[in-house]
């Protein structure tokens, strides 16, 4: 049976730890000022991956919160990727070099062809894309631009490129704690054949296993984020039930 990874959220604004509603600035909670010790935790309590993502980085077009990201990845042992503002290489540079094992773009890899090319041609493996859908089309720049992008096209259209693996967040049900959108993954997952990742909605076990049901489709794991915050989701019966299925 395929191996499925849960990935522990550490979402930072400001350089403190937080989580959004939606992907909306105006309904942000903070966990805690300290994101490494966060990380810390969740890699304690055996998360195998890190998602780390600066929000500030992804609404401003440019890493903003990249002292804080070094902070976080020299403070575990355990892999992370890294997102939020990567739109040229050199701040894919900046991510890798400050520790990051692999970095997700967004904006720039669907709008600026030429610059995904040069990621996947320098950085292969390390580049995923994320295919963030609002509704039934893909939205840019942090969440705040509609494109008229079907995500399946979209998805079709990284993979055509050479893009190795993707990230799908449904954005409306991110932060909600209102389960994940299965329709809509399983649907892109299976418009290709790379890897997809799941984002947003998770609320409980019977939701991560039901994401682990779709790895004959691709789905190859799912982000946790304010599941863990709000002890929805005890990490370590988490893991333990992907082991037991």
């Amino acid at each position: 049976m395929r191996t499925f990874v849960l990935m522990a959220a550490v979402d930072i604004s400001e350089g403190r730890c937080v989580r959004l509603t939606r992907g909306a600035f105006t309904e942000k909670t903070v966990y805690s000022g300290d994101p490494a010790h966060v990380a810390k935790r969740w890699e304690e309590q055996g998360a195998p991956w890190l998602h780390v993502v600066d929000l500030d980085g992804a609404r401003a077009g440019e890493p903003r919160n990249l002292g804080c990201t070094r902070r976080i990845l020299q403070s575990v042992s355990i892999p992370a990727q890294v997102a939020g503002g990567l739109r040229s290489t050199e701040s894919v540079e900046a991510a890798l070099g400050a520790g990051a094992t692999r970095v997700v773009l967004g904006t720039a890899a669907l709008r600026d062809p030429a610059f995904l090319e040069q990621c996947l041609t320098r950085f292969q493996d390390a580049v995923v894309v994320s295919i963030d859908v609002r509704g039934d089309r893909v939205a840019l720049s942090g969440w705040t631009q509609m494109t008229m992008l079907e995500p399946t096209q979209a998805a079709q259209e990284m993979e055509k490129r050479g893009c190795r693996r993707l990230v799908f967040t449904d954005i409306e049900r991110d932060g909600t704690l209102r389960g994940p959108n299965l329709a809509a993954l399983s649907a892109l997952a299976a418009s290709v054949r790379i890897p997809v990742i799941a984002s947003g909605g998770i609320s409980c076990l019977d939701d991560i296993r039901a994401l682990a049901a779709l790895s004959p489709l691709g789905v190859e794991g799912a982000i946790l984020g304010k599941a863990l915050y709000e002890d929805k989701v005890q990490l370590p019966e988490a893991l333990e039930a992907l082991r037991a299925r």
